[in-house]
């Protein structure tokens, strides 16, 4: 369509009920953009409606429920409702993350998909100011017997790592899990994280009317439309049609626009100022404009789409709106920068235009060939959006395990070989030595040590970041409640384990069909476990994404809140690592056990069951216990520690000494079960090893805190009470082996 009084004529259309259902716009909520319109709305205004009301940007499912999360605390600066959180981390200074998902896209075209997940959660970060420093990637697939895994495992990590590396952002910790429960939907969940002054913090609210609005970054092309739409559907066989909503990356540009943004926020150019994630120029423009004005009260948008940088010919108002084409960025300046703008993006040979202006009209107005084609209030887009209640079940309950069903396993070796050897525990070398660890020169330590949490050196100083990801999903489908709070309770381990401080957390919710209520049962239980557990450790959660309809064919993926942990560390001469040191003597147990394998790693391994319930938290065990061992290692009376988690006890020590490269011979309990003793994943526990046990002891019994001694360190083979010995050296053979031979028929 090359007529521009043609274009305009179909730009302008009214539109009709048939066109919204067509857009996602299902028929109560049609009656309400009517109604808050006046009127009926042309093609340009239906195609903003149906991305600021999708799933992916409005949250209108879960909304509600995500006011139950506590947000604050005396480290907090900025919680949700900005581009991403902010803590305070002393010295004038602040951590700025988020975590989100890119799913759909990655199932789709795995390689863009997992790049442009990386660069979007980047922008995320150094839009508010902030230099990046970390990335972190939780990953889960299909199973390895399903067809596809190997190649969306392939092209996932690779665009990762392209995008990643080429950026000069340093990949230093994730997870990733083999799972049939995503057979059918992968979770791409990308974190990052993010250095700043607390008084050069940059902000999308913020604009007033009257300042000129700065389109910078790459050209807008056709890649990405319907993007957020997309993403807020279910998929069905055949939807490798959608490639085209999948955005094209390009990391050097997006090196290029973090050092002019930075740069020009430097300048005192910027007033506000807003990443084109999801919904592109759209949800851009609409989420600045709504959180304007001197009070937060909204301002009005004027834009000229014929001023906005092209790459394809010929591409119309409503192209250019819901593409999401990347590395693009929204500012509003101060009136007397413009040409001090221009000037710092020419400089990085970006694109830089005044595409428009703010207005007290709280309208969005948007101008094609000199004609109109949008004139609507930016209200209804953004608070007014539909804020549903769903209706939900109660998850069902799984009955306690009753594990004397099982036997006693004849031969502990084996039972830890298999399961070291698992999908589950396997090494994942083969994915991260693909990725960058150690660009920018303030890695501490990475995935590749196998520890708890990353540790990202503060440049210039010696005090530095803890970053961790967790969730396990089975807990989660077995009790959303107890498995909500068991992903934050992990994330709080995990930094407590390295000697950080836990400050606050990051979310992303993956989930199916929240209009079914079972699903949604389970979104509204996990919320619930989650807040319980953050406001108890007081680790709040300060940023997140949703994504749900994470289903194909009506099937719906293992229910997964992954969590984003970040902590601090004061002075990096008292932090623990997960290695066993000679000389360290003994290995004590923090925490009490009480040997629970239902929904474990060892039951779903060795038995081939997934039953029982998942274990239960004491929230307030839970943080003494952490409490100690930061305590611990800050004296410097610990200097190696691990949480136990997915295998229990023996498959923490096991870990421990592969690290370390030494042996150790792990104690069995007086009575009770060997099997829940040795593989229980029994919540609130650490495993550390001292050359002084005595005094660690004395310790816990005066902090409440349960620690008895569980073997001692030496040799080069895992034992039990000295007898079924593994070779330390055979074991982390085995570990490794699995990942390079599952991918190498990968396509």
């Amino acid at each position: 369509m090359t007529d521009k009084t043609a274009i305009l004529a179909h730009l302008t259309a009214e539109q009709d009920d048939t066109a919204g259902l067509e857009h996602g716009i299902k028929a109560d909520e049609w009656e309400r953009l009517v109604t808050r319109l006046g009127r009926k709305p042309n093609l340009v205004e239906l195609g903003i409606y149906s991305v600021m009301w999708s799933e992916h940007c409005s949250y209108k499912s879960s909304r509600r429920h995500l006011s139950k999360f506590p947000t604050k605390n005396d480290r907090v600066i900025q919680g949700p409702g900005e581009n991403a959180g902010v803590i305070d981390i002393g010295d004038g200074q602040a951590a700025i993350f988020k975590m989100e998902s890119h799913n759909h896209p990655s199932y789709i075209e795995p390689y863009q998909g997992a790049a442009t997940g990386v660069g979007g959660i980047l922008r995320d970060v150094f839009t508010m100011g902030a230099r990046p420093i970390a990335l972190v990637n939780a990953l889960r697939f299909g199973s390895p017997d399903h067809p596809k895994p190997r190649s969306l495992v392939a092209g996932v990590v690779a665009g990762i790592g392209g995008y990643g590396n080429c950026v000069g952002v340093p990949t230093v910790a994730g997870e990733t899990q083999f799972d049939e429960g995503y057979n059918g939907n992968i979770l791409v969940n990308a974190m990052a994280v993010g250095l700043a002054d607390q008084d050069k913090i940059f902000y999308a609210r913020g604009a007033t009317p009257g300042n000129p609005i700065f389109y910078v970054g790459s050209k807008t092309g056709r890649d990405g439309i319907h993007g957020a739409t997309m993403a807020s559907a279910e998929f069905s066989e055949g939807d490798e049609e959608k490639r085209p909503t999948v955005q094209v990356g390009d990391p050097f540009a997006e090196k290029l626009l973090i050092e002019a943004t930075l740069e020009l926020m430097a300048s005192g150019a910027v007033a506000a100022i807003q990443d084109m994630g999801a919904a592109g120029l759209t949800s851009s423009s609409v989420e600045m404009a709504a959180s304007g004005g001197e009070n937060g009260e909204g301002i009005g948008v004027v834009m000229d789409l014929d001023k906005v940088p092209q790459r394809e010919e010929g591409m119309t108002a409503y192209e250019i709106m819901l593409s999401e084409s990347q590395e693009r960025m929204l500012m509003v300046l101060y009136p007397d920068k413009i040409d001090v703008a221009k000037a710092v993006f020419d400089k990085y040979d970006l694109s830089a235009e005044v595409i428009g202006h703010t207005t007290d009209t709280g309208h969005l107005v948007l101008t094609q060939f000199g004609e109109t084609v949008c004139d609507i209030p930016v209200a209804p887009l953004a608070e007014d959006a539909p804020n549903y209640d769903r209706p939900w079940t109660e998850p069902p309950k799984r009955a306690p395990l009753d594990i004397s069903k099982y036997p006693e396993p004849e031969d502990y070796g084996e039972v830890l070989l298999k399961l070291m050897s698992s999908p589950d525990m396997a090494s994942k070398r083969w994915i991260w030595e693909q990725y960058d660890r150690h660009v920018m020169g303030d890695t501490v330590d990475s995935s590749q040590s196998m520890g708890d949490a990353a540790i990202v050196r503060i440049h210039g100083t010696n005090k530095a970041l803890a970053i961790t990801s967790d969730c396990n999903p089975h807990y989660v489908a077995a009790d959303p409640y107890e498995g909500g709070k068991a992903a934050v309770a992990e994330a709080y381990r995990n930094l407590s384990a390295v000697g950080a401080t836990p400050i606050a957390i990051t979310d992303n919710l993956n989930f199916g069909n929240p209009e079914k209520p079972a699903t949604m049962g389970y979104i509204v239980k996990a919320i619930e476990g989650m807040a319980e557990a953050c406001r108890e450790l007081d680790f709040p959660v300060v940023s997140g994404n949703v994504s749900l309809y994470n289903e194909t064919n009506g099937e719906g993926i293992m229910p997964t809140p992954a969590i984003g942990g970040v902590g601090v560390i004061s002075d990096l001469a008292h932090h623990a690592t997960i290695g066993l040191k000679a000389g360290e003597g003994a290995l004590v147990m923090i925490g009490a056990a009480t040997g629970e394998l239902g929904q474990s790693l060892y039951l779903k391994t060795i038995e081939g069951r997934e039953e029982g319930a998942p274990p239960t938290i004491d929230l307030n065990a839970e943080k003494r216990a952490g409490t100690l061992v930061r305590e611990l290692i800050e004296l410097g009376a610990v200097k190696t520690c691990h949480d136990i988690a997915d295998g229990g006890l023996l498959v923490t020590v096991a870990e421990m000494c592969m690290a370390g490269k030494i042996g150790a011979d792990v104690s069995l309990p007086e009575q009770g079960s060997e099997a829940a003793w040795l593989f229980g994943e029994d919540q609130g526990r650490y495993v550390i090893a001292t050359s002084d046990p005595d005094k660690v002891l004395n310790a816990a019994a005066s902090a409440n805190v349960a620690a008895v001694i569980v073997g001692q360190i030496g040799g080069n083979a895992i034992s039990i009470e000295g007898e079924a010995k593994v070779s330390v050296s055979d074991l982390r053979d085995l570990n490794e082996g699995w990942m390079p031979s599952f991918m190498a028929d990968a396509t």
